[in-house]
């Protein structure tokens, strides 16, 4: 196999590769004994037919296409490994020359890491935040949780209220003809919480446990189901029961049942106001990373391929497709729902792509120009962290972990290192 390397514009590069002519002629015998037990001819037993019959019937380009691509896969694979680039994309492939006898000539046009121009990253002005805590704050904090220590009780001797959660039997009509998807019964429905079209759980207040009414709504004129988009509905509608949320007292009782360390609503308060200081501070941290990062990202200077870009949406769309797998929903079923297609997705994808590339390409940069190096004791104490997150012996985790596995911690700790020195010489107003 032989090689070239031509440096293209924007970070790409055209890797021409030959492959010998005899290496050729073996990829078409591979391919004939592969595909001959497929192949049939009057005379000849069923994978017993000769090549040459083959060739002469169907012609000599019968079996081009199943030895190019292993060719292709086998040559390129060499030609990575010695072209000396650092290639960040799928190749693009083109034969240029394939024909028996002769070498089989293929290009590869290829993303190139591009190099990063640093500009300023150190001393950089960020806004600086806020972490004090208001009364106010720690109240409505208190009150969340007053919330999810609430009780709910059925209530028989009035209407509906605002806030209440009641279970409805309900039918829709549009011209007076029932419609699909517009019947429910025994459902559960929290008054405001706009679960329903706008209207619909407004005109619930009032009703009485046991008599229909109806409630006349009209639909969104961008609502999901394009034959009811914009029409007037009327919903036949039975309150069956009425459950309140019956809230606990703020007392030192419900102190001592919520808190983690106090008995008293003054010990409690004061252990929320501690947490919520802990979080705003978490938050501020995060916060000046955040535009730190992206402002040295902004200075720098970097010509990305569009398709290493490409390639990392790429990334991005197959994480999102599995995440919401585990949840039990196709992307093909969330394309439907969301009226999304897969070319917009890539398409919305792709500013987050570059930024995500960006930030990790001048970070790596900023490593470099600081000579920032991870030692093996380094390492090893970020192993220990992640053996106890997961409840496993140090050496156990090590066996699961190979070498390129060992050394991208390494740079992703470098990188996070990296992170830390541009945020705390960053200048807080």
């Amino acid at each position: 196999m032989s090689l070239q390397v031509e440096k293209l514009e924007h970070n790409m590069a055209k890797l021409t590769i030959e492959v010998p002519a005899e290496d050729v002629e073996k990829a078409l015998q591979a391919a004939y004994l592969k595909e001959r037990k497929r192949i049939s001819l009057p005379g000849f037993r069923k994978g017993k037919v000769p090549r040459q019959m083959i060739e002469k019937m169907y012609g000599p380009e019968v079996f081009y296409d199943d030895a190019a691509n292993h060719m292709i896969s086998e040559a390129y694979g060499k030609a990575y490994d010695e072209c000396g680039l650092e290639i960040v994309s799928q190749p693009k492939v083109e034969v240029t020359q394939l024909e028996k006898g002769k070498p089989f000539i293929f290009t590869a046009e290829v993303a190139v890491k591009p190099e990063v121009t640093l500009g300023e990253y150190k001393g950089l002005k960020v806004e600086k935040s806020d972490v004090e805590v208001t009364d106010e704050e720690v109240d409505a904090e208190i009150e969340k949780e007053r919330e999810r220590n609430a009780r709910t009780v059925e209530v028989t001797d009035r209407a509906v209220q605002d806030k209440d959660e009641v279970t409805l039997d309900f039918e829709g009509f549009v011209d007076g003809e029932a419609f699909e998807g517009g019947k429910g019964e025994d459902y559960p429905l929290t008054i405001g919480s706009g679960a329903f079209i706008p209207g619909f759980e407004d005109q619930l207040i009032g009703a009485e446990i046991g008599k229909e009414m109806e409630v006349n709504v009209t639909f969104p004129e961008e609502y999901q189901a394009k034959d009811l988009a914009g029409k007037e509905a009327v919903f036949k509608c039975t309150v069956k029961a009425i459950k309140v949320k019956e809230l606990p007292e703020l007392d030192d009782d419900f102190a001592s049942d919520v808190s983690e360390e106090g008995e008293t609503m003054e010990e409690y308060r004061a252990e929320v106001r501690g947490k919520l200081k802990e979080r705003k501070e978490s938050a501020a941290k995060e916060k000046k990373e955040n535009q730190a990062v992206e402002q040295a990202a902004a200075n720098a200077e970097i010509d990305l391929p569009e398709p290493m870009v490409e390639l990392q949406a790429r990334q991005m769309a197959d994480d999102f497709a599995r995440r919401i797998m585990q949840q039990g929903m196709s992307l093909e079923q969330y394309f439907q729902f969301t009226g999304l297609t897969e070319e917009k997705m890539m398409e919305e994808l792709k500013p987050q792509a570059e930024k995500r590339i960006r930030t990790r390409l001048v970070l790596e940069a900023i490593v470099a120009a600081e000579n920032i190096e991870v030692s093996d004791e380094r390492l090893e104490e970020e192993l220990k962290k992640m053996a106890d997150a997961y409840q496993m012996e140090v050496d156990k985790l090590k066996e699961f972990m190979g070498e390129n596995e060992k050394k991208q911690m390494k740079e992703d700790i470098a990188v996070q290192e990296a992170v830390t020195l541009i945020t705390e010489a960053a200048v807080e107003e």
